[in-house]
């Protein structure tokens, strides 16, 4: 067997390991993406062989739950690619002020500065009373984090720039307190976000939403799972309902690519067909 195939031999028994000891399934993520966070944790560790740390995986907790923080995608900030939340105000919000309640999921939420971010627009567009965004990742560590909603001020120096390119109207700080070098969002926006530990994966639908965020998660999922979480994320749409993806993701080569029309194809928003 090459070496190339023992590798990949080596990788696959890790995660059916992972999965069969934990629950957590990374089989059909993209398998470049997991070679790289393997590769770094073998780096930190000093272990130089797949198969050590499949050994170290089932017989060390500890372990198994540092990698599980490698294997999750946890990168995100407030109105990352601005362009899409201008499209949201333009596209979007016109759609949702003509529901009595809105339901929005934002599924793989990581640390939540999207899904504060998503807050924020509600909020200025008067929307924000009437909807209940339920937030939702299988890292329950950075599920907490998001929870808090304490981010520091370099961090704030930079969403605070981000919010003003992309549209926003009022002060960027008027949305938190600041404590020392952190600065902590409002109660006012926490109150309507629902938190809830969800795997795209292996669980199932959140049922009548009117827009779901799902971004630069689907990246990371090879096609086969790729279709399998458009099902999932398509049964929970309202028809009509509105889907955000990733600049970088698309619905062409899914089976869902003709069940919805674009709202603005260039920043990845979709309408569910009636």
């Amino acid at each position: 067997m090459r070496k190339e195939d023992s590798s990949e031999l080596e990788i696959s028994l890790l995660l059916e390991a992972f999965y069969h000891k934990y629950g957590y399934d990374f089989r059909q993520y993209s398998r470049a993406h997991i070679r790289r966070r393997i590769m770094s944790r073998m780096g930190l560790t000093g272990i130089s062989d797949v198969a050590l740390i499949q050994s170290k995986v089932l017989n060390d907790q500890t372990f198994a739950y540092e990698l599980l923080q490698d294997l999750s995608i946890t990168v995100t900030e407030m109105f990352r690619d601005q362009e899409f939340y201008k499209s949201v105000r333009k596209n979007v919000i016109p759609v949702l002020k003509t529901y009595p309640f809105i339901k929005i999921w934002h599924a793989g939420c990581a640390t939540g500065q999207e899904a504060y971010s998503v807050a924020i627009i509600l909020k200025e567009e008067g929307l924000y009373d009437r909807t209940t965004i339920y937030a939702t990742d299988f890292n329950q560590q950075a599920l907490d984090r998001a929870k808090e909603g304490i981010f520091s001020n370099a961090m704030m120096e930079e969403y605070a720039l981000n919010y003003q390119l992309s549209g926003g109207i009022a002060s960027f700080s008027d949305y938190f307190t600041f404590n020392y070098d952190r600065g902590i969002i409002n109660q006012s926006l926490k109150k309507n976000i629902v938190w809830a530990n969800h795997n795209l994966v292996t669980d199932s639908v959140f049922a009548e939403m009117n827009m779901i965020i799902c971004r630069n998660v689907l990246i990371y999922f090879d096609i086969n799972l790729q279709n399998k979480v458009q099902k999932l994320l398509y049964e929970s749409l309202i028809p009509g309902g509105i889907l955000g993806l990733g600049l970088k993701e698309s619905l062409r080569f899914t089976d869902y690519s003709e069940k919805y029309t674009e709202l603005d194809k260039k920043l990845r928003l979709f309408k569910k067909k009636y």
